[in-house]
């Protein structure tokens, strides 16, 4: 990876432009990025605006925000859909394709070897188990973080707010997820237009589906938290893991977080993996340079082996790489179209909500999977909190991977 080297203001839209690469140099290129995309997406961003914007002048930085805007609307992870725009402008859609891989290979590789490491260390050993319990207790308050910084910018008005409080609602009523977010699309987007009979309209109608789909499923109350690594890979078909990975890859509104609440349903919900292995897989992509969302790659290795990874992480990046290379020319005009603007405003608002719940779930089946006789349940809390504090007070791209550390030795300490 070029160093970055100081320029002169940025050239006008026009004239920036990437330099000539081959295909080979393009894919080295973000394959370096890739090995240092440490920190979550919000560091992964900076350094693509810095080496690519401000040194070597791909695109002009209004135009960068301006797609940046874009990418926060759509679906997938906003630093890999980057990769993917920048890369076509340098070389159409091979040029896409390949720097959308380079960026997501190292963590992908990263994580396979780590989830075949997985199942062959003994997490019954007491300190070990005492440090994934620590380490699981911090990754939830780092969901509980990322509901607060999503919940920041996706709750921008008094409807955003009603919304995302009717959606985790719903959640914890257990209307599935499929009824909750069109309606608040739909809701929002007649909101926004002046139309609040229609908005009312589908929020009755909302409830009503809601209800009946409640009915139907019987009240089935959510999986015991089970918090001990699984024995061996599970043997979930591989067309399942796929589809699965695709519904979450659609509806990750504002970031990677937002995946978790649809493929905990999925693979939790079905009872392909327990939560215990959910959030061993959320903690590894924390310390890992990659998107957030190369957990799905664990999760699925966990529920259906290598195969079973591979078409999960297939499932999940595909929108990503298909929104940019599809809609190159015209992903700008999204911003432009204040009715669809409104709709996936709705959407992000209710996906805010039900991370909320999700990690509520988490929290709550962590603490309570506990052994009442060990003092691990005041512990568990200590460590959440003091982890909490830290997430908001300290900026750093190495946050996650210092704090889920610390939070794994002073378990074990504890014990």
């Amino acid at each position: 990876m070029s160093p970055s080297i100081p320029v002169s203001p940025a050239p006008a839209d026009s004239e920036a432009r990437p330099p000539r690469l081959s295909l080979f140099e393009l894919f080295v290129k973000f394959l370096g990025f890739g090995l240092l995309a440490f920190g979550g997406p919000a560091a992964q961003i900076a350094m693509l605006k810095r080496e690519l914007v401000e040194g070597e002048g791909w695109i002009s930085p209004q135009r960068f925000n301006r797609l940046l805007a874009v990418m926060q609307v759509l679906p997938g992870p906003e630093a890999h859909e980057l990769c993917v725009h920048l890369g076509m402008r340098a070389r159409g859609r091979w040029g896409g394709l390949l720097a959308g891989l380079g960026f997501m290979l190292p963590g992908f590789v990263l994580m396979m070897a780590l989830a075949w490491l997985y199942f062959r260390i003994d997490f019954d050993r007491g300190w070990l188990a005492a440090a994934l319990f620590g380490v699981q207790t911090a990754v939830i308050a780092l969901i509980v973080r990322a509901v607060e910084k999503i919940g920041r910018h996706a709750l921008t008005d008094i409807w955003l707010w009603g919304i995302g409080a009717a959606c985790a609602a719903a959640a914890l009523s257990g209307v599935p997820f499929w009824i909750t977010l069109p309606a608040a699309g739909l809701v929002h987007a007649a909101a926004r237009g002046g139309r609040i009979w229609w908005a009312a309209g589908s929020a009755v109608l909302a409830l009503a589906a809601g209800v009946w789909a409640a009915q139907v499923a019987g009240g089935t109350p959510p999986p015991a938290f089970t918090g001990g690594a699984p024995d061996a890979p599970g043997e979930v078909a591989v067309l399942l893991l796929f589809v699965s990975g695709l519904k979450a890859g659609l509806l990750t509104f504002g970031g990677a977080y937002t995946a978790i609440p649809f493929l905990r349903t999925d693979m939790v919900g079905r009872g392909w993996l327990g939560d215990g292995a959910f959030l061993d897989g959320l903690a590894l992509s924390g310390v890992l340079p990659a998107p957030l969302i190369i957990f799905s790659t664990f999760v699925g290795y966990v529920a259906g082996g290598p195969l079973g990874a591979l078409a999960i992480t297939a499932g999940i990046f595909l929108p990503a790489f298909a929104f940019s290379m599809i809609f190159y020319d015209r992903l700008e005009t999204v911003v432009d179209d204040e009715r669809l603007k409104a709709a996936l405003e709705g959407v992000a608002a209710g996906v805010t909500g039900l991370i909320a719940v999700t990690a509520a779930q988490l929290g709550w089946g962590l603490l309570s999977s506990v052994d009442p006789s060990w003092s691990g349940r005041g512990l568990g809390v200590a460590i959440g909190t003091a982890s909490l504090v830290v997430f908001f007070r300290w900026k750093s791209p190495f946050a996650a991977p210092v704090v889920l550390a610390a939070a794994g030795a002073l378990a074990v300490l504890a014990t």
